[in-house]
Formats: C-alpha cells, sequence, structure tokens
C-alpha cells in the first residue's frame, strides 16, 4: 500500500507546499483538490493539468486521487433537478480533470440528504446519474469512488455494495471512510462486504465514548482486523489520510500511516 494526505484537510495549502510536505513526511501520495480558488483550479487546460501532473512526478510524490467542484456544487440527493445537475455537472468536470492528469481515481462526495420524498427516489436518482457518467469514467480510466459519508445515505455496507452493483460498472465503486461508519458500525464489515468494489481508501479514527474523529490509533479502530481485512480482499492501492493538523502533526500521521499498514 501506498500512504497519502488529502489537501481536504490542508486548507489553501499550494501545491508547492503540499509536495514539500510529502517529501519531508515521507508520504508517498497526495490527493488533490480542485476547485476555483486556488492553484489547483477545476477550469485548468489540459496543458496545465498535464504541467501539474510533471510537478508531482518530479517531486516524487503520486497523485492517488482527486476530488473536484465548482464553487456552486449542487447536490445529488436532492429532489430538485438543478440541484442534481449542478452536481453532475461538477462530477463531469472532475472526471475529466483526472483523466487528463492520468490518475484513477476520484473522490464522490454525493451531497446531503434532505426529508422530502423518499429514500428510494434518491436512491433512484444517484443510480440514473451515476449510469450516465460511467461510460465517461470508462473512457477517461477513472474510477469514480462514491464515500460513505455522515449525510443520512447509504448507512450500511449491504446498502452500499447493492447501489454499486445496481449502478453495474467497474467504473463506479466505494471511496471507503474506515472511520465514517464507526458511529454505528465496524470499518471490516465493510471491506468484507464490498471487496473489489474499493476503489480508494480514506484512513481516519473515531472514538465512540467521546463520539468524535481522533489522530489515528487513538480511536477505537481494531486497526490489525482492518489491515488483515484489506488484505483478505486484495487491496493494496492507496490509503489517503484525513485527518487534521499543522505540519508537525502531518509528518507524525505519516509515521502513524506507517505502522498501521505494518499491522
Amino acid at each position: 500500500m501506498k500512504i497519502g494526505v488529502t489537501q481536504i484537510i490542508l486548507g489553501n495549502m499550494s501545491l508547492a507546499d503540499t509536495l514539500s510536505l510529502c517529501q519531508d513526511a515521507g508520504y508517498d501520495a497526495v490527493e488533490l483538490t480542485f476547485n476555483e480558488s486556488k492553484d489547483t483550479d477545476i477550469n485548468m487546460s489540459d496543458a496545465e493539468l498535464r504541467g501539474i501532473a510533471e510537478t508531482c512526478e518530479a517531486a516524487g510524490v503520486d497523485i492517488g486521487s482527486i476530488t473536484a467542484g465548482y464553487a456552486d456544487r449542487g447536490n445529488l440527493l436532492s429532489l430538485d433537478a438543478t440541484e442534481r445537475e449542478k452536481g453532475a455537472r461538477s462530477l463531469a468536470r472532475g472526471i475529466e480533470v483526472a483523466g487528463a492528469l492520468g490518475v484513477g481515481g476520484i473522490l464522490l462526495h454525493p451531497g446531503q440528504l434532505t426529508v422530502e420524498g423518499t429514500y428510494q427516489q434518491v436512491w433512484d436518482n444517484l443510480v440514473g446519474i451515476l449510469r450516465e457518467l460511467a461510460s465517461s469514467a470508462e473512457a477517461h480510466r477513472v474510477a469514480v469512488g462514491l464515500e460513505n459519508v455522515w449525510n443520512k445515505f447509504l448507512l450500511s455496507p449491504k446498502e452500499m455494495r447493492e447501489i454499486v452493483d445496481e449502478i453495474g460498472s467497474d467504473w463506479v465503486g466505494t471511496y471507503l471512510d474506515t472511520a465514517n461508519m464507526m458511529a454505528y458500525g465496524y470499518p471490516e464489515h465493510w471491506i468484507r462486504e464490498l471487496g473489489s468494489r474499493i476503489k480508494r481508501v480514506h484512513f481516519k479514527d473515531f472514538s465512540r465514548g467521546a463520539h468524535q474523529f481522533v489522530n489515528l490509533l487513538d480511536g477505537d479502530t481494531d486497526w490489525p482486523a482492518v489491515m488483515e481485512a484489506f488484505r483478505a480482499i486484495g487491496y493494496d492501492g492507496y490509503v489517503i489520510h484525513e485527518v487534521g493538523g499543522d505540519r508537525e502533526a502531518q509528518i507524525e500521521l505519516a509515521r502513524r500511516m506507517r505502522k498501521i499498514v505494518a499491522m
């Protein structure tokens, strides 16, 4: 496995500073974020994106995955068609960005479930959107990873497996977060249930007693069991941590990640 950090928790840190951090900490990879207000911009040309890929390669840091969205990125779980269209537009552009970079995975946070309508309506809408975009994902060789997040949707590994299978494309799977289910479940269950559907992984930790996210190795995650489960399904791809903290904390997190993946 290759360890890395996501720019999601690095704020507005520049690409140059992000790569410097990765080199100093010994991260193998980075998850880049593309939006409309930083030096990794979602509206960059293909030539500019290739320049970013070359910069990362020269620094010896893989781009393990990306996340991308316009400032108004909508909500794929909304019953409002306009909101869903905005979400689909962000994802479609993100797939193009990842393809231009030569990156094989993109993180998808589908949005927040609202009280309107029914769960089945939301489910069907999301399946339809991801089916439509699967051909683009395949063409660009970019796996879409639907993340389990605190959004009141896809609350069990069985649900996640069923929606991925209903979409029916090898290019749409799961971006597994190891802590986002821990208030009500176990990451080991998700890993065993999803198997090869897991495209990318976020490492986080969670304290059930305090009901909060904590530093890696400071929570209730049974990391030996988690690593055993990953090996059992043959996952040996990127593991990207999503834990905040200053530069020294990020360097320490790399050390903790190396300890975890060696378990």
